[in-house]
């Protein structure tokens, strides 16, 4: 099947971008397309015009403090595996960028697109929930205003830009709200991902179960365990939804440093999700068991 018609447009800057999304409620914004794309070509997805952001350089920025790295939302899987970005947690988010799907879709795809699409099998939800993560978002958004208002706005006087440009940060897990589903409005765009950086002493297990290679997961486990600081963060991802942070096994790891056993992920999975069905909770809890004892092994 072809797509619909569609307008396309490529902003020069952020502010551009902003108006663009704002001009037509029915605007989408596309970097590398690796979902969009196949969506547009099934028809699942209509939009009426395509923003393409996949060259802004507010997009493609990185940063590095002595607490965390940032990561423009359009760089895309390939770079971060090729180490071309700096690295917060001793190799994970690189490992995590190179067990994407095929290297000619880690060649497009972006970390940005990824989170804001909100596929439930999807690597970057789970691992960057697993790396507490926080999100920067910008928009249009003024003092009691709306995305609808400012859509009205626009169709009255087209040539008014908005008034300004405002940025939100947000915690991931506050970020994805379920499948397919975030906190972004329909004319906000997701800027950057801003990860904390662990200690020397890190230890990191992530695991998934795919049918086919190159799949979306089926599963996914991932614990990080920062013995230094004391701190761990075990998460199960694949879950139909957004990601489980399982705090019942991160604080056994993080204060014991013993290992949670599969009947104790398959109670604390069960608890935070009671829908999932037996047979998935089954993979889900033994991707997650495998990563602890990744990031425990000598």
């Amino acid at each position: 099947m072809k797509p619909v018609a569609f307008d396309y447009t490529r902003p020069a800057n952020l502010a551009e971008a902003i108006e663009a999304l704002c001009a037509d409620p029915g605007a989408k914004p596309i970097a590398g397309g690796q979902s969009l794309g196949p969506m547009m070509n099934l028809r699942l997805a209509r939009p009426r015009a395509l923003v393409d952001v996949s060259r802004l350089p507010e997009l493609l920025l990185k940063s590095e403090t002595a607490r965390s790295v940032t990561l423009g939302a359009c760089l895309t899987h390939a770079a971060i595996e090729d180490g071309e970005t700096p690295e917060p947690i001793g190799g994970f988010i690189r490992h995590v960028a190179g067990a994407i799907a095929y290297r000619a879709i880690r060649n497009k795809g972006t970390i940005g697109g990824s989170l804001a699409h909100a596929d439930p099998g999807a690597d970057w939800l789970t691992a960057l929930t697993a790396a507490d993560a926080t999100l920067t978002i910008a928009g249009p958004r003024a003092a009691n205003e709306t995305p609808a208002s400012i859509w009205d706005r626009f169709r009255r006087n087209p040539a008014k830009r908005p008034s300004a440009i405002a940025l939100r940060k947000i915690g991931i897990r506050r970020f994805v709200a379920g499948a397919y589903t975030t906190a972004l409005e329909a004319d906000e765009l997701l800027i950057s991902v801003e990860i904390p950086k662990a200690s020397s002493s890190v230890r990191w297990g992530y695991v998934k179960f795919c049918r086919k290679v190159g799949e979306l997961a089926e599963a996914i486990g991932a614990a990080v365990i920062d013995p230094e600081r004391r701190t761990a963060r075990v998460v199960a991802g694949s879950v139909g939804g957004a990601p489980l942070l399982l705090e019942k096994a991160a604080r056994r790891l993080a204060t014991t440093a013993a290992s949670p056993t599969l009947a104790d992920i398959l109670d604390e999975v069960g608890s935070l999700s009671p829908r999932i069905e037996a047979v998935k909770r089954q993979h889900v809890a033994v991707c997650v068991v495998r990563a602890i004892e990744e990031a425990l092994r000598p």
